[in-house]
Order: structure tokens, then C-alpha cells, then sequence
């Protein structure tokens, strides 16, 4: 059988822990920041972990990092 392929765009986005969680950039930081809080900045930044069911989703498009 020949290997699966990864899509690009998840690798591109999506980073799977030791644990295997599944990390990705917080939402809603790419333009438009006039109309956000403070506060809603300050808590976006970084990365978080997605929830389960997108996790399952993002998996699978990312066969080899389970």
C-alpha cells in the first residue's frame, strides 16, 4: 500500500502534542482589531487546544502524527 498523503493545509495550522492534542492559533486575530475589547485581545493570544470533535476531524487529515 502506498503511504497516505498529509494535507498541506493542516500541517500548515494544526500542531498535535505528545498527548496527541491538537493545537491551533485562536480565532478571530486576523484583521478588524479596531473593533475588538482589549480584554478579547489579550485572551487570544497565543495558541489553545481544539475540542474533541474538531480534533477527530483534524486528525484526520493528518494521518502519521496520531
Amino acid at each position: 500500500m502506498p503511504k497516505m498523503k498529509t494535507k498541506s493545509s493542516a500541517k500548515k495550522r494544526f500542531k498535535v502534542t505528545a498527548t496527541g492534542r491538537v493545537l491551533s492559533a485562536q480565532a478571530g486575530k486576523r484583521h478588524g482589531m479596531i473593533k475588538r475589547t482589549n480584554k478579547f485581545i489579550r485572551n487570544a493570544r497565543g495558541t489553545t487546544t481544539l475540542s474533541a470533535p474538531d480534533e477527530k476531524i483534524v486528525k484526520g487529515f493528518m494521518p502519521y502524527d496520531r
